[in-house]
């Protein structure tokens, strides 16, 4: 039958949800230009107008079975226009059923993807209160003084569950009781302030969530730095080495990297994987990444042409780009991390090793990756090439844990990471990075080409000799 809604055309239902994306898209805080973009009071009351409007067409259309046919057309026109590649991800579940809810829809997208400052809140909250009061306006001669009473009971009830919550003291939250506990008040299922309510508990429950998180990393990363080992563990491992027919001079290239340098380069690695800042960067790039490759592109593209790229910017887009490859994989990379045991070893020997890359031999900690990847990470380093050049300034510029085990053995990337490698280890950069370990028969704990050795043999080397040998067993 098609569409047959008297009051409104297809077509120009499609226009107004095209400029509705639009708007939802400044909700996130920034325009597509990338400036920040301006929410005040009458701009969140234009967009919560907005969604009251998609809302009562949806509602009226649902209320007879006559426009049931104009339902499934207007599901067709979204499908179509979410289909389009640049299509923002983040409004991938826009539909009609979450039109007949867009007042929330707009509402919880403002709250829950705007950066919250607080002449954002003000702004917002006076938004709600003015329309509130609006509203109440049309059926009360004091508005003000019936919305303030109706207001009373919910404070009462939202008392004993802050209290029994401890909000002030913790900040723990569970917004599911908090919006049960909303429901015993006066106002409709429609009322403003009591879905600005559920929105703001929803809000302070994330933020103790990410708060609770984060204090558990930060606990977390000081107790590996603190059992990374001491000293004296050195001394008494060298003396072991030493009953057990290992080099005993301390001047010696050939002598095996000690056990505290050794503990020393794990710890940086997993706490490099346990950093907040990491965390933050993986949990972007696998947003970013979760979008077609046009848009993703796009977003590069914009950040390498702005004006904050022209010295650390680009290394920050670099190591976004590179933990992007490897963000499907975060919990495997710090369990295997976590699971690497100390072993005799010098870093010749371990060079030599890694060495075996450039012919293919070793396939590490990637290899049951490729196929199921391979083409999302191809994007990844081929953009990466191109970003940088085949040069390695900007590579090298990045933690050597990340190095290591974002570029795979098959890439380009490796092959001419290693040949910077190997120019310094045989002493014969200009770069000034030669191992000192090398030069001046030190020990390698703060040896940076030592450890980026290290790094590129845990996760290229010994991690495929691990998988050889559970697949034996």
């Amino acid at each position: 039958m098609g569409w047959n809604y008297p009051y409104i055309s297809l077509e120009e239902m499609v226009k107004h949800l095209k400029g509705f994306v639009d708007i939802m898209i400044l909700a996130s805080g920034y325009q597509s230009s990338a400036l920040l973009a301006h929410w005040d009071a009458q701009n969140i009351k234009k967009a919560i107008h907005w969604g009251s409007f998609f809302q009562n067409v949806l509602k009226h259309m649902s209320s007879s079975d006559v426009y049931q046919d104009s339902i499934k057309e207007l599901d067709a026109a979204l499908c179509q226009m979410k289909s389009n590649p640049y299509f923002p991800q983040g409004l991938a579940n826009l539909s009609c059923d979450t039109l007949s809810r867009a007042r929330s829809f707009v509402l919880a997208h403002l709250f829950q993807t705007l950066p919250l400052r607080d002449s954002h809140l003000k702004a917002f909250l006076t938004a709600v209160i003015e329309m509130e009061l609006e509203r109440v306006s049309e059926s009360e001669h004091d508005c003000l003084s019936v919305y303030l009473n109706k207001l009373k009971p919910r404070n009462l009830q939202l008392d004993l569950v802050l209290e029994r919550r401890g909000f002030v003291k913790d900040s723990m939250v569970l917004s599911e009781e908090i919006s049960q506990t909303v429901k015993f008040g006066k106002f409709s299922d429609d009322d403003l302030t009591k879905l600005t309510l559920q929105e703001v508990f929803k809000r302070q429950s994330a933020v103790s969530c990410i708060s609770t998180v984060e204090t558990g990393l930060d606990v977390l990363s000081n107790a590996i730095r603190c059992s990374s080992g001491t000293e004296s563990d050195s001394s008494m491992l060298e003396e072991q080495l030493k009953l057990d027919g290992a080099p005993s001079s301390v001047g010696e290239i050939e002598q095996p990297v000690d056990f505290f340098t050794w503990n020393h380069w794990k710890s940086k690695m997993v706490s490099y994987f346990l950093d907040k800042r990491t965390i933050r960067l993986v949990s972007g790039a696998s947003m970013i990444f979760s979008a077609p490759k046009m848009q993703w592109l796009q977003v590069f593209e914009r950040l390498n042409t702005s004006a904050d790229c022209k010295n650390d910017g680009l290394s920050e887009i670099v190591e976004l780009l590179l933990l992007g490859r490897i963000a499907s994989q975060w919990n495997c990379l710090i369990e295997y991390a976590t699971s690497v045991s100390y072993f005799s070893a010098t870093i010749s020997n371990l060079y030599y090793e890694v060495c075996s890359l450039l012919t293919g031999r070793a396939q590490g900690f990637h290899s049951s990756e490729r196929a199921a990847d391979s083409k999302q990470e191809s994007d990844i380093l081929e953009y990466l090439a191109r970003l940088q050049g085949y040069q390695l300034s900007l590579l090298w510029k990045q933690s050597p844990v990340l190095a290591a085990v974002a570029i795979p053995s098959w890439s380009p990337l490796l092959r001419l990471y290693l040949g910077e490698i190997e120019t310094q280890f045989k002493g014969d950069s200009s770069a000034q990075r030669c191992c000192s370990c090398i030069q001046d028969r030190k020990q390698h704990k703060d040896c940076e080409l030592a450890e980026r050795i290290w790094c590129l043999y845990i996760f290229h080397i010994f991690a495929s000799h691990v998988m050889h040998g559970a697949n034996s067993s």
